[in-house]
């Protein structure tokens, strides 16, 4: 303040008083003591804390792997589970395969047979057997490996004929056969004699124990006047 005040005398000592202040500052003079005083300050807000929030990935993943396994004993060597694989599934199993084990478990003797006839179809079949053979029987869906012709024999000559040609056809490894019966249009009063006989021939004694099943061939291989034998192996 002091050098100020010696700088400004010395000015005017060298150039004389300043001029006087004109009108032109007059209208401003005064003009800060007109000014309303200055709004009070805000009081300072009072800052909330907000925690950080998580990571999206520990959100999804949940607690840690250390924390879900407290308590966790481990399991003694003794009793861990062994890895065992799959078995594969068994083969296939043929329908002639199945009738044989099936006809193991028969007792030597007399078979039991189920038949399904009419007074001119034929059917019959040992009981317990897959039915789906008796079906491919019917249907001819069998290559028929050998036959044989019974019209002109009575009873006891066509009976003694078919035993034999089912023994042979058996013992050669043959499966289905043809016999062919007749309809009986020459026999006295028309009966069919052969045909009647035929059911009990085909599933009882000697023949029967051969005979796995048996249906009325298709009208192609005779229809009704003759059937397909279906035998053991």
């Amino acid at each position: 303040m002091k050098r100020k005040k010696r700088l400004r005398e010395q000015a005017e000592a060298q150039h004389g008083p300043p001029p006087p202040k004109t009108g032109l500052f007059r209208p401003f003079e005064g003009l800060k003591d007109k000014l309303p005083p200055p709004a009070p300050a805000p009081p300072p807000s009072k800052r909330r804390v907000v925690p950080a929030a998580k990571p999206a990935s520990e959100e999804r993943e949940g607690p840690s792997f250390e924390s879900a396994m407290s308590g966790v004993a481990p399991l003694e060597r003794d009793h861990v589970p062994t890895r065992r694989s799959v078995p594969p599934p068994p083969p296939a199993e043929d329908e002639f395969e199945a009738a044989e084990r099936f006809l193991s478990a028969l007792v030597e003797g007399e078979v039991s047979f189920d038949f399904a006839d009419t007074d001119e179809y034929l059917e019959g079949k040992v009981q317990g057997l897959d039915a789906r053979l008796v079906q491919k029987l019917r249907r001819g869906q069998y290559a028929v490996e050998g036959h044989i012709d019974l019209h002109g024999l009575d009873r006891h000559e066509a009976r003694v004929t078919l035993r034999d040609f089912v023994e042979r056809a058996q013992a050669d490894g043959k499966r289905c056969l043809l016999v062919i019966h007749g309809r009986g249009l020459g026999s006295p009063d028309g009966i069919p004699v052969l045909r009647e006989r035929m059911k009990d021939w085909l599933s009882r004694g000697a023949i029967g124990k051969r005979v796995l099943a048996f249906t009325s061939a298709r009208p192609a291989d005779g229809g009704t006047g003759a059937v397909y034998v279906l035998l053991r192996r």
